[in-house]
C-alpha cells in the first residue's frame, strides 16, 4: 500500500470545483494558505511566502471577466500552487540556498511561471532547496531544513524537496521542480507522489539561473524542468502547458506492451526496502499480459554510462571548475563526453525499437535520516552494509545521461515510507510515459 497523507483534490479537480461555482478562487487560495499555516511548521516546505499578492490575484479572478472557455484557455484558473525556490518570481528572492544572495530579488517571472500564470494558476510562494540544488535533501542556511511529511526525521529528497513535501502533505496540489541528478524523481519517490523528468530541452528554463550567473538564460546540459503532482492527469497537464514543442500522445494498452525491468545495476545495489515494493508491482503488471523482460543485450553498458554521466554531471554542476583532484576538464574532454552521450542516446533509441518502456527504481534507498555530511562524505546503508552515497545517482543517470523522459509513480511502501518506480521512455515520449505510468497505477493493489 502507498501511504497517503491528504484527501485534498488535485489541480484539475479543484479547477472544476471553481468553474462549477462550488468555491471561488479566493476561497481556494485562502484554504491553501490555511493548510500551509497549519502544516508547514514541522515540515518547512514553503519558505518564501507571497500570500498577500496571491489573495490579490484571486480577487482579480473573482471579479474579472473571462474570455472564452476557462477549461480550454485557463485550465488552472484559480488553482493555488508553489514552485521551487530556484525559479524566479518577480518581487521574490531567488537565493539557491545561499545567504549571500538573500537580497537577490527577481525582476521578472521565469518562463514556466508566466506560462502557469497564463493558465490561471495563482502562486502562493516558493519551496525549499539545498545550496546550488546539489543534494537529495532540502537544507540551507537561509531557510533551514525541510522534513519529509511522512517522517520528519527524514529527508523529503532533493533538490526539489520542498516541492514534493508541499504536494505530498496537501498544502498545494501541484508544483514545478528541476532535475539533473534525480531532483524531481527522488523527492517524488521519497514523498509518495508523482513526478516527471521531461525530455531535455522541451521545457524552458529561462528565469531559472544561479544568482551568480547574472541571468545567463541558457539550458544547462543534462538539467530539465519538470512537474510534481498527486495524480497523473495533473502531471500531464503541467507538461502540456509548459512544453516548447508539440508532444504526440499515442496511448497503448498496458497488456500489449513489452517492458524491460532493470533491477540490477553494476554501479549500485538496491536496498530490499526498495526492491520489495517494486517486485510486487512487477508481479501485478505481469497479470495484465504485458511482457516484462529482466535482461536485454540492447541495454547499454550501464557501468560505462554511469561513469560518463557522473563526469558530465560534475563538470556541468561546477561549470568546468577544477574537480576534487584539482584537475580541470579540457574542451577536448567535454567534446569527447558529448560524443559518448550521443552514442548512448542512439543505443537507447535502438532498445526502444524493441521495448515500449523501461522500468527501474528511482533510487536505491527510501527516504533517509537527515544527514549534515557532504554528499562525498556521506554513506548509506544498503541491505545492512555501508555504501558511498553517490552510488544512488546511478538510477537517476539511467534517464538523465541519454536525455530521456521518466515518470515516477508511487507503487508501495516499506516500514511506512513510500516507494516509487520510474517509467522511462524514448525521447519526447513524455505524455506516453505519464500515460503508461497511469495505466500501471490502475493495476496495482490499493
Amino acid at each position: 500500500m502507498v501511504p497517503v497523507l491528504t484527501k485534498e483534490p488535485g489541480a484539475l479537480a479543484l479547477a472544476q470545483q471553481i468553474r462549477a461555482g462550488e468555491l471561488s478562487p479566493l476561497e481556494a487560495v485562502d484554504a491553501a494558505i490555511s493548510r500551509i499555516e497549519a502544516l508547514d511548521g514541522a515540515i518547512n516546505a514553503v519558505v518564501v511566502r507571497d500570500f498577500d499578492r496571491a489573495r490579490d490575484a484571486a480577487r482579480a479572478l473573482d471579479g474579472g471577466a473571462h474570455n472564452g472557455n476557462p477549461a480550454e484557455s485557463q485550465p488552472l484558473r484559480g488553482v493555488p500552487m508553489t514552485i521551487k525556490e530556484s525559479f524566479d518570481i518577480a518581487g521574490l528572492p531567488t537565493t539557491w540556498g545561499h545567504e549571500r544572495f538573500a537580497g537577490n530579488v527577481a525582476a521578472a517571472d521565469a518562463t514556466v511561471v508566466r506560462q502557469l500564470k497564463a493558465a490561471g494558476a495563482i502562486f502562493l510562494g516558493k519551496t525549499n532547496v539545498p545550496p546550488d540544488l546539489a543534494d537529495w535533501q532540502a537544507t540551507n542556511p537561509v531557510y533551514g531544513r525541510t522534513c519529509n511529511p511522512h517522517d520528519v526525521s527524514r529527508s523529503p529528497g532533493g533538490s526539489s524537496g520542498g516541492s514534493a513535501a508541499a504536494v505530498a502533505s496537501g498544502m498545494v496540489p501541484i508544483e514545478y521542480g528541476t532535475d539533473i541528478g534525480g531532483s524531481v524523481r527522488v523527492p517524488a519517490h521519497f514523498c509518495g507522489i508523482w513526478g516527471h523528468k521531461t525530455s531535455w530541452g522541451i521545457i524552458s528554463k529561462a528565469g531559472h539561473d544561479h544568482p551568480a550567473l547574472d541571468n545567463a538564460g541558457h539550458d544547462q546540459i543534462l538539467s530539465i524542468a519538470g512537474p510534481l503532482a498527486r495524480n497523473p492527469e495533473d502531471l500531464a497537464l503541467l507538461v502540456r502547458l509548459t512544453t516548447q514543442m508539440p508532444l504526440a500522445a499515442h496511448a497503448r494498452e498496458l497488456g500489449k506492451m513489452r517492458l524491460l525491468y532493470v533491477a540490477d545495476h553494476p554501479s549500485s545495489q538496491i536496498d530490499a526496502s526498495v526492491s520489495a515494493p517494486i517486485e510486487a508491482a512487477i508481479a501485478a503488471l505481469e497479470k495484465t499480459g504485458a511482457i516484462i523482460d529482466r535482461h536485454s543485450n540492447l541495454l547499454p553498458d550501464l557501468a560505462d554510462q554511469h561513469a560518463h554521466y557522473m563526469r558530465m554531471l560534475g563538470i556541468a554542476m561546477a561549470r568546468g571548475a577544477p574537480g576534487p583532484t584539482g584537475s580541470r576538464a579540457t574542451a577536448t574532454d567535454w567534446f569527447d563526453l558529448l560524443d559518448v552521450q550521443a552514442r548512448n542516446e542512439a543505443a537507447w533509441a535502438r532498445l526502444f525499437e524493441q521495448y515500449d518502456f523501461v522500468l527501474a527504481p528511482p533510487a536505491n534507498i527510501l527516504a533517509f535520516e537527515h544527514n549534515d555530511r557532504t554528499v562525498r562524505e556521506r554513506t548509506i546503508t544498503i541491505n545492512g552494509a555501508p555504501h558511498p552515497f553517490a552510488e544512488g545517482f546511478a538510477w537517476a543517470g539511467l534517464a538523465t545521461f541519454p536525455n530521456l523522459p521518466s515518470t515516477v509513480l508511487p507503487v508501495g511502501s516499506s516500514g511506512g515510507l513510500p516507494c516509487g518506480m520510474q517509467i522511462i521512455g524514448t525521447k519526447w515520449s513524455d505524455l506516453n510515459c505519464i500515460d503508461a505510468a497511469s495505466q500501471i497505477a490502475d493495476h496495482l493493489p490499493r
